[in-house]
Parts: C-alpha cells; structure tokens; sequence
C-alpha cells in the first residue's frame, strides 16, 4: 500500500475559509493564509481550497487570495471552484497551484480533462466529484453525479463518471457526499469503494469525518489512496498527526 495522504480542505468564500452542512448553512473558519500557514505546520501532506460558489454565481476562482496562500504554503496545493477553461488553469498554475480541480465544467465539456490533461499532464488534472444517494427505488441511478454545488443531478452514475473521467487523462478523483457532507458521521464508503473499484488512479475521501475511526475505514473499507476533512480540523477537533499517529499505529503508512 503506497502512503495515505492526509489533506485539509478549505472551501472559500469571498475570500475567506467557510464550512456548512451537506453544501449549506456555512460558518466562517478563518483566514485562508493563516489556514495555510497553519496546516503546513501541522504535518498536512496537501492543501485543497475549493471556491464553491464560483460556479453557482458564474465566475471565476478569485485570483488575490490564490495568490497570497501560493506566498506561504509548503506543500502542493490544490485550487478548484469556477474553472471553465485552460485559459483559468493556466492562470492559475502560473501563481503557482500545483493542481487545478474541475467539476461542473468536466460534466458539461468532458473534452476538457483531455484537453487539459495534454496540455498541464494528468498529474496536475483533478476532477471533483460530488455524489448523492438516490432510494434504490427511484429512477435515478443509486449514487448520482451532481453538479453546481450539489445543486443540479446529472443522471449518471459515480463508477460510470469516475471511469471515464480517468479514460480522459484525469490525474486524480476527488469524490464528495453531498448527503455526508459536514455531518461527522463518516465517509460515504460505498460510494468511495465503488468509485476506486472501477479506476487507477488515487481516489480521496471526502464528506463526513468526525472522528479517527472514519479516516481508518475510508482507507481500509473505501479503499481511498487519501482522506480530506474540514470541520474537525478547521475547529479543532481533531488535529492532523492524531490522525497519522492512529492510521500508522493500525498498519496503514503515512508520511511523517
């Protein structure tokens, strides 16, 4: 098992680090600098900021504070949130982000990822994906594909979408319970497993950390190659080397 990496999500909003339940109800958290500065202290392997309502309010990723944490953090870096183009990824490499995330614009324009993918390489090329547990008595596929924040279905399936997004040259999947999105119950392990059963390359947990024992499972039942959080470790509740010290103490390797 190659290394598990532990990553801090920081979803912005106007410029600052906010967090909600299932894509609502958000609270501020802090600055993202600060955040930053904070986590690469902290041992964290990754940084993930993702604008999230860029979309919704049809825009781009604001570039000031991308540029102001690309100054301070120490470890590679993520930016999602409002990407739509390879004009906007460039845009944002050239400050320095060591991956562009691309969601709603992947599922309108798939073309993209491969577009992207020749032109930055796979490796810094991250489709999100957010996911939703329809009844299994509904019309709608069990685990469905959403788009603009949660907000509009897609009709497909997370293992339909997730396979071909890796088909067009994605580097890694970011995969999102909307449904276990803040709640601290646990990751979404069926649809964590179902997606890095069908794919390659790395799958990261998203959605429901609460506690030690979920950043385990999403390893070991999930099948993830990387767990993200946000609540528990933007107030405090859990810090980043409790959970190395806890997936490494149980057998599964993490970096130092």
């Amino acid at each position: 098992m190659k290394e598990v990496k532990v990553i801090p999500c920081l979803d912005i909003r106007e410029g600052r680090v906010v967090k909600g339940v299932k894509f609502v109800n958000l609270r501020d958290a802090r600055d993202p600098v600060e955040a930053a500065e904070a986590y690469c202290r902290a041992g964290a392997d990754e940084l993930a900021f993702l604008d999230i309502f860029a979309t919704v309010e049809n825009r781009k990723t604001r570039l000031e504070w991308v540029r102001r944490v690309a100054e301070v953090v120490s470890v590679p870096f993520t930016v999602g949130g409002g990407i739509a183009s390879i004009q906007d990824m460039d845009a944002l490499i050239d400050l320095g982000v060591d991956k562009v995330s691309i969601n709603t614009a992947a599922v309108k324009n798939p073309g993209l990822i491969q577009e992207a993918a020749r032109e930055f390489g796979s490796e810094k090329i991250v489709v999100a994906i957010d996911g939703r547990k329809n009844p299994l008595s509904s019309n709608a596929p069990h685990l469905e594909v959403v788009i603009k924040s949660g907000t509009e279905p897609t009709g497909m399936h997370i293992s339909e979408w997730a396979k071909r997004v890796e088909d067009l040259g994605a580097g890694e999947i970011l995969l999102t319970s909307k449904d276990a999105d803040g709640t601290k119950e646990g990751y979404d392990l069926e649809m964590t497993r179902e997606a890095a059963r069908v794919v390659s390359i790395p799958v990261t947990a998203s959605g429901g950390a609460g506690k030690l024992e979920h950043f385990y499972d999403a390893v070991i039942i999930g099948k993830a190659s990387a767990v993200l959080a946000a609540s528990v470790f933007h107030f405090g509740e859990i810090a980043i080397p409790d959970v190395k010290r806890y997936l490494k103490e149980r057998g599964i390797p993490v970096k130092r």
